[in-house]
């Protein structure tokens, strides 16, 4: 090959590398801007926060309610398939760890009708909660900065962020989960 062209494709393949590596960081950038103008540290939160949304029959539910319990929050939807698959997991899990006093809530990112429809049609029995926007921006704040559905996030007694994952778990990814959960002192009441 000539040694001409040789330098070439390797400048331009190296100017295209260092051009995508500098976009990719002014796009995490600017999330990051938007993370520290709404006062939140490192883009994403530690602990559990205060939030407040309606179930399916519009009662308020507020997260200090499972306070000094661990607690996981599932983000799914019915357009999803991933989380349709995942959502009798899930369910079973609740019902497999409920004597440990790990608590499981799913939050709807839909519609309530829409919710409804299908929750009637695929019956669990699971807390259901509907997402609002700030629920959506809560989701990306704990973890879910590709705004990917599903998402499972886990909070231990004390209300700290232990797990985040973007993407369906299986049944064995649960269990690990209620074995970390399982390990806090705190849980143990």
């Amino acid at each position: 090959m000539n040694p001409a062209k040789v330098v070439l494709v390797t400048a331009l393949a190296g100017g295209i590398s260092i051009g995508a590596a500098v976009l990719g960081q002014r796009w995490l950038d600017q999330g990051a801007d938007r993370d520290r103008q709404a006062g939140l540290r490192g883009g994403t939160l530690d602990q559990l926060p205060d939030f407040r949304l309606l179930d399916l029959g519009g009662r308020e539910h507020t997260s200090n309610a499972w306070a000094g319990r661990p607690l996981i929050l599932n983000f799914w939807a019915v357009w999803c398939p991933p989380c349709a698959t995942e959502l009798p997991l899930l369910e079973r899990f609740a019902r497999t760890h409920a004597e440990t006093g790990i608590r499981v809530v799913a939050i709807a990112v839909d519609r309530p009708e829409t919710t409804r429809a299908f929750l009637a049609e695929h019956p669990v029995d699971l807390t259901v909660l509907l997402a609002d926007l700030e629920a959506i921006d809560l989701a990306r704040r704990l973890g879910n900065r590709v705004e990917g559905l599903p998402f499972t996030v886990a909070f231990d007694a004390r209300g700290r962020r232990i797990f985040s994952h973007t993407g369906a778990l299986d049944q064995a990814q649960f269990e690990q989960l209620a074995a970390r959960l399982a390990d806090d002192p705190a849980s143990a009441r």
